[in-house]
């Protein structure tokens, strides 16, 4: 069943627009479709908690009802839409959506990957396979580049390890920063047992600083929006340095201790999103930058909040 987005329902949620007697019927079934991967979104596979989403005309909407293996949830499509901002000979940029890998990993190696999907992208296309230069976590949203050869590969990863990169990211966290701008420094250790950053000593040969500038954009009743600049690029560095004083960001899962953590805000990811990147080009040397719009369930749950406030 396939249907195309009129502008009479611009606008509507999806699991509304499902629930339609035309349709699903029910709100019910609408949402068993959805928990259980059977709903597509401009060919996309619909994720966790994207009931919300407010549907624009022209979208096509389709549910498979007998889709193979879908009596529970799975992970988004492989086949989904790739959302490229940026393309030339030398890199490619592109707007990784939450619940996607940004590269394979061994211990998920049947997890879908933009890096997969750039390499049927490539393929279709008749060049060689991407070259990794940066990730962000699976259930981030945003901006992510990859060289197109060897050569672009070395000069962007070394701008990264010079901190020449902006690398701007909108989150949603609980509390309300104060002072509403500064910057948070710590010394972080990765467990490569737990797979979690930790806060270590100072002089701890084993740790390595991380830096990065923070802002308020946006108070809500218990809840702020920020805008995080990295100084440097921990793994899941943001995640923790904002924990670590108390702001916890919503629909976090992992940096998480204690009671203090048993949020009410019910939300499927981490509220986090590369929202801005800007490098020099590693071949011209132009400037280049990038901004990603804050993706429909971070809008969504942004909207909900300033209700609430």
């Amino acid at each position: 069943m396939e249907w195309i987005v009129t502008a009479a329902d611009e606008g509507v949620r999806l699991d509304k627009f499902l629930a339609e007697h035309a349709r699903l019927g029910s709100r019910r079934r609408a949402s068993i479709a959805l928990d259980r991967g059977k709903v597509f979104v401009n060919a996309v596979e619909a994720a966790t908690g994207s009931g919300s989403l407010k549907l624009a005309a022209g979208d096509r909407v389709r549910v498979w009802m007998d889709r193979p293996g879908s009596s529970r949830r799975r992970s988004p499509s492989r086949s989904g839409d790739l959302r490229i901002v940026f393309e030339d000979d030398a890199l490619i940029v592109v707007d990784k959506p939450a619940g996607v890998l940004a590269v394979p990993l061994e211990r998920r190696l049947q997890a879908p990957s933009v890096f997969e999907q750039l390499v049927t992208h490539f393929r279709s296309h008749g060049k060689r396979k991407p070259f990794t230069v940066h990730r962000i976590d699976r259930d981030t949203s945003g901006l992510v580049v990859f060289a197109r050869n060897g050569a672009a590969q070395a000069a962007l990863k070394d701008q990264f390890k010079r901190q020449a990169v902006t690398r701007i990211y909108r989150a949603v966290v609980y509390g309300h920063p104060d002072p509403p701008a500064g910057t948070w420094k710590d010394r972080l250790v990765w467990d490569p047992r737990a797979l979690i950053q930790k806060e270590t000593h100072p002089r701890d040969p084993r740790g390595k600083d991380a830096v990065c500038r923070y802002e308020v954009v946006e108070r809500f009743g218990g809840t702020s929006l920020i805008e995080v600049r990295l100084e440097t690029g921990k793994r899941n560095q943001i995640r923790l340095q904002a924990r670590l004083r108390g702001h916890t960001l919503v629909g976090e899962q992992r940096y998480v201790y204690g009671p203090e953590d048993l949020r009410p805000i019910d939300f499927g990811r981490q509220a986090l999103h590369a929202y801005r990147l800007a490098f020099a080009h590693p071949e011209s040397g132009e400037a280049l930058r990038f901004e990603a719009p804050i993706p429909d369930d971070m809008a969504d749950l942004i909207a909900r909040l300033r209700r609430l406030a």
